[in-house]
């Protein structure tokens, strides 16, 4: 099964190629603002940190912001989803085929988190955007604190480091019911990582197991989303194509990075971004309450 996901990577890596290329091509002579050289060290600094789990959506906003590079917040998702998903699509490659999850684990969850963005897009975005990250946040702040004290073995009952690399009976049910939420939930931009990985570990999986389960869940929503924004020209293709290039390279790099460290520093990192990711939500719902 994980040799099918792999191939299906593979054709959307090629199919988010040809229609970003073609695009390029076609408009050549109105590739939009942004400089190469900074767009692609934005895009090589922001997919390695989506590598290790950060996240790259926040951090490439805010590095166009402080560099200049765009001009037209209405572009911004349409860079971001576009400019992204190449580098996404390689971080699952590599991540599904080191990484041997659970098949069955692998795909319920990827599948739940794809039909619950679907119906997210639906149904989540009337929730109140406030609401939602106030909650999520402290969710997560609350979830780093028992993996802390769970890694640090202060409470007996939470047990020791995680190892498996798959969920059965009611832990799956758990699982997948989770990833829908998710997947859902991304609709109102409340990111998928940092709760993925919170929920693997929290059911007994190794923090590991996290990387391929929610990169390949984003990986099989972005060129899906990208679709739509090229045939609309709701991007800049200049922006995004340099995403793309300085991208790849930066998930490689990370990749490696990753893979060699041993799994309970990984552990702590997870733990620091879930702790991270808490406080952000927690300060964005206080910022959209005071809009």
């Amino acid at each position: 099964m994980a040799q099918i996901i792999f191939y299906v990577l593979i054709g959307l890596m090629i199919f988010q190629a040809i229609m970003l290329v073609r695009d390029v091509v076609t408009h050549r002579d109105d590739l939009g603002p942004g400089n190469w050289l900074i767009s692609g060290i934005i895009g090589f600094i922001a997919d390695f940190a989506d590598t290790i789990g950060i996240g790259s959506f926040a951090l490439t906003t805010m590095m166009l912001n402080i560099t200049k590079q765009n001009n037209d917040d209405r572009k911004l998702p349409g860079i971001l989803n576009v400019g992204h998903a190449i580098p996404v699509l390689t971080e699952a490659v590599i991540f599904v085929t080191v990484i041997k999850v659970d098949a069955l684990t692998l795909v319920s969850l990827i599948l739940a988190a794809i039909v619950g963005s679907w119906f997210g897009s639906k149904f989540v975005t009337k929730l109140s955007e406030t609401a939602v990250q106030k909650w999520i946040g402290w969710a997560l702040l609350i979830t780093a604190v028992l993996m802390l004290l769970r890694q640090t073995e202060v409470i007996a009952l939470l047990g020791k480091g995680n190892t498996a690399m798959g969920l059965t009976g009611a832990k799956l049910v758990v699982g997948i019911i989770g990833n829908f939420l998710f997947g859902a939930l991304m609709t109102v931009g409340v990111g998928l990582y940092a709760p993925c990985m919170a929920m693997v570990y929290m059911l007994g999986m190794t923090p590991l197991a996290a990387f391929p389960i929610m990169m390949c869940s984003c990986a099989g929503l972005q060129p899906v989303a990208s679709i739509n924004f090229i045939r609309e020209k709701a991007y800049s293709r200049k922006i995004a194509l340099a995403i793309t290039i300085g991208g790849i390279p930066g998930v490689i790099i990370a990749s490696q990075f990753l893979m060699n460290l041993d799994i309970s520093m990984v552990t702590y990192l997870v733990i620091v971004i879930i702790f991270y990711t808490g406080i952000q939500y927690i300060l964005k719902s206080r910022k959209t309450a005071t809009a």
